[in-house]
């Protein structure tokens, strides 16, 4: 079941686009994890969809009723969708259970004795009802997070939005505000949620929206988003890979030049020493004196790309040139391929109507 329809959004600033063009549906009970760099809109996403930002173009559509029409009655809309914010935003001249009964009594005319008591279970909930009668100086970041919660959720809202709930926390904290979230998911709440803690998405998302080039670039379970991405740009993200691509253009390398390359990669991405080195001997063992000499006259430009990753501290060289099937492990140089298989951890070959060698150091 459809909860949230969003049609062709579109938000420009004066000197950057963060969205371009995004089209999706949210059904009830999904939790969704907005992952993706810096600067591609994720915040800017959920700030357009309770209208804190108003989208320059494209409509956004919450149980049937067009959000995005002047005629719309936003603010009885965001009763619907709960928002808990990197800085939590309590009163700072209230105690924790009249922050989280303000809003229900204001707002919803819910009676003070059963807003109260609603509080308090759901203060119970967060595990915070011992601090009730404390102020939110008196509370660390972490509490202060799973208060912002805990009031969120006072407002009965069919949806909750989560702008990075950890970002603002010492990562000892991060913790208890996860672990919160956790529970609503099992809950069946439906959420969306910005973060950086890959971790967390994937253990307790129904979907993964990696965010890039202005829209939701890639949408899947998570599952398909961390271990099997279909495109590259989430593959590389979700990775944590840093790449360098070289390219041999003519017979007449620059063997020097592509050396300090890679020594400078790797040194930016501190890479041992050993590692650069055998990285470097492969690149002139298997592309220079074995490679080339095979392929220059009909198999060039030759592509190579270094992949390093910090989630395994893995490297890998992929060599990629055009012609007919030529195998430089099996067909080249014996030498060149057997100096290739001692230095890397694992050396494979295929072909797909190009060529393709991938080395890897571990």
């Amino acid at each position: 079941m459809s909860m949230i329809k969003i049609e062709h959004l579109r938000k420009e600033y004066p000197n950057v686009t963060p969205l371009q063009d995004v089209s999706v549906e949210i059904n009830k009970g999904d939790v969704i994890s907005v992952i993706g760099p810096s600067g591609t809109g994720k915040s800017t996403l959920l700030r357009c969809l309770n209208q804190l930002e108003e989208p320059t173009s494209g409509t956004v559509t919450v149980d049937g009723e067009v959000i995005t029409d002047p005629k719309c009655d936003i603010s009885k809309v965001r009763r619907k969708m709960g928002m808990v914010f990197q800085s939590f935003n309590l009163f700072a001249n209230l105690n924790i259970i009249e922050n989280v009964m303000a809003a229900p009594v204001s707002l919803l005319k819910v009676p003070k004795e059963q807003a109260r008591a609603e509080g308090m279970e759901l203060l119970r909930r967060v595990g915070l009802a011992e601090k009730a009668e404390n102020f939110p100086d008196e509370l660390s970041g972490g509490q202060k997070q799973r208060v912002a919660i805990a009031r969120a959720i006072a407002m009965r809202p069919d949806i909750l939005l989560f702008d990075e709930p950890t970002s603002a926390l010492d990562p000892t904290m991060v913790g208890e505000v996860l672990s919160v979230i956790r529970s609503l998911a099992k809950d069946g709440m439906t959420m969306m949620i910005v973060t950086h803690e890959m971790k967390f998405a994937r253990d307790v998302s129904t979907r993964v929206f990696y965010m890039d080039e202005g829209g939701i670039y890639e949408d899947g379970t998570p599952e398909q988003i961390f271990e099997h991405p279909q495109k590259e740009k989430t593959r590389i993200f979700i990775k944590r890979l840093r790449q360098l691509t070289l390219e041999v253009t003519s017979a007449d390398v620059d063997l020097p030049g592509f050396v300090s390359q890679m020594e400078e990669f790797g040194r930016k991405n501190l890479l041992s020493a050993k590692t650069v080195r055998n990285m470097q001997l492969c690149f002139e063992e298997l592309v220079v004196q074995n490679i080339l000499p095979a392929v220059e006259k009909d198999g060039l430009p030759i592509k190579i790309v270094t992949e390093y990753s910090e989630i395994d501290g893995s490297a890998v060289i992929e060599t990629v040139y055009g012609g007919k099937k030529y195998d430089p492990l099996t067909e080249g140089d014996e030498l060149s391929a057997m100096i290739v298989r001692k230095l890397a951890s694992d050396v494979r070959y295929s072909y797909d109507g190009g060529n393709r060698v991938a080395v890897r150091f571990v």
